[in-house]
């Protein structure tokens, strides 16, 4: 019980202050740059809320994180906590965030301005749109982050993926990196209001190139990304993605709409 309430008052904590950092920092005309605040700020935030927990993330692969080049992060979704782990783990690069998440006081604000792009998955005309826009700023060299299942599952087994994040990756013509996150359902488990110090473990998988590639193949990328990750999933932790109900899965995510990225 410690645990939690430390861990929620340095979320709210946290949130003010790094949060508040970077909004002044627009007030007063900080450019955007490699290494400013705005890149910072994200980092301090989630060690902040990581050291709170108790939570040691530990980073598998490297796919030259410090080149900057354009790469689309694919990763499957189980707790909230998935967010601070990849900004711990990953440098640099943005999120593709339900537009819920922009009407939360203070933090929504914040996180446009340190690249969190949003998009609102009931009207697809304007999460596409959203979605060339991320497009645009990966060719420019930032990286971006997707969760394809579109929410928070209840097991590390993956459920169906959404193909909006590999339109993006085929319109940005950028490789996409799989990613395997396990370790934050221990951590914090959907559905609990709790935290619990733990290991969390960050694998980055061999990129796929997009290169070439057209809207006809949003399909067979996503089974090719989806089965590496199984794979790393069943390896790794023993996890049968196989095993997964996608009726079960596609319920889930159509009764629940949980305040985490899309």
């Amino acid at each position: 019980m410690f645990r939690t309430a430390l861990t929620f008052l340095a979320l709210l904590v946290g949130t003010v202050v790094f949060g508040g950092l970077v909004l002044l920092a627009k007030l007063f005309g900080v450019r955007k740059a490699p290494d400013s605040v705005y890149e910072k700020a994200p980092r301090w935030w989630a060690a902040w809320l990581l050291r709170a927990a108790g939570v040691k993330v530990v980073l598998h692969g490297d796919d030259g994180l410090a080149a900057r080049a354009p790469r689309v992060y694919i990763a499957n979704h189980v707790s909230w906590f998935d967010i601070p782990a990849m900004i711990e783990a990953l440098p640099h690069y943005g999120f593709v965030a339900k537009r819920e998440l922009e009407q939360i006081p203070l933090f929504g604000a914040a996180a446009r301005e340190v690249g969190v792009i949003y998009i609102d998955r009931e009207n697809r005309k304007a999460a596409f749109g959203a979605y060339e826009d991320a497009a645009r700023k990966i060719r420019e060299g930032n990286p971006v982050l997707v969760y394809p299942e579109g929410t928070r599952g209840h097991e590390y087994a993956l459920r169906p993926f959404k193909k909006g994040p590999f339109v993006l990756a085929i319109g940005s013509g950028a490789p996409i990196v799989p990613v395997v996150i396990h370790g934050t359902i221990a951590v914090n488990p959907r559905g609990e209001f709790r935290a619990s110090p733990g290991t969390v473990h960050v694998h980055l998988l061999e990129p796929i190139p997009t290169a070439g590639l057209t809207y006809d193949d949003r399909n067979t990328l996503a089974d090719q990304v989806r089965e590496r990750m199984a794979a790393c999933l069943r390896t790794q932790y023993g996890v049968d993605s196989a095993s997964a109900s996608p009726d079960l899965a596609e319920s889930r995510s159509r009764a629940v709409i949980a305040p985490t990225s899309a």
